[in-house]
């Protein structure tokens, strides 16, 4: 069975993105070390998995872009959890409409490598809060926003992780890799 990777950058103080949405830190990507991991995640993946928003901003870019992101970004495949996006023309894309975790539960059950879901924070929450991820990859930026889109919100429960991977680059960017210590890829 894929697992589902939640791959993000997070402020140190916990938000995916400023309240306009804007990611208001570099990415650390301007370090080869991890340029290489971020370009190894995003070539090991199965599908790519995002919200509307998400998409849009994404969709918008990476089909004309020269980045050395864009050919895994544009050849593997995409699903975006939408009810309102009534189509999608980046290549390789398709709209997940339904239920949110069986949609999830469908995907993970089909053949290849893993999902990994990039959000936005409305889609990020939801996989947390439906104990959906198998395991967080968080690149922890060297900047707090004081306020912003939080990763982790409205949990039952808190959510208990087990850190399997740190790293620390020049650029102040760390790289904390966890799973859910329920979670059956814990054990």
């Amino acid at each position: 069975m894929r697992r589902l990777i939640l791959q993000t950058g997070v402020s140190i103080d916990g938000y995916v993105a400023a309240l306009d949405g804007s990611h208001p830190w570099g990415d650390g990507s301007e370090d080869e070390a991890v340029k290489r991991w971020i370009l190894d995640s995003v070539w090991a993946a199965g599908a790519h998995l995002m919200g509307r928003v998400t998409y849009e901003e994404m969709a918008a870019f990476w089909p004309t872009s020269t980045s050395e992101y864009a050919r895994p970004m544009n050849e593997i495949p995409k699903v975006v959890f939408s009810k309102t996006l009534q189509q999608a023309d980046w290549a390789e894309t398709r709209i997940a409409r339904g239920d949110l975790g069986e949609e999830i539960g469908s995907l993970k059950r089909e053949p290849g490598n893993d999902l990994i879901a990039y959000g936005g924070a409305t889609l990020d929450q939801a996989l947390s809060r439906l104990g959906l991820v198998d395991e967080y990859r968080l690149m922890i930026q060297p900047a707090a926003l004081g306020a912003g889109l939080p990763l982790f919100k409205d949990l039952s429960a808190p959510l208990q992780l087990e850190l399997v991977e740190a790293s620390t680059y020049p650029t102040g960017l760390a790289i904390h890799v966890y799973r859910p210590r329920s979670s059956p890829a814990a054990g």
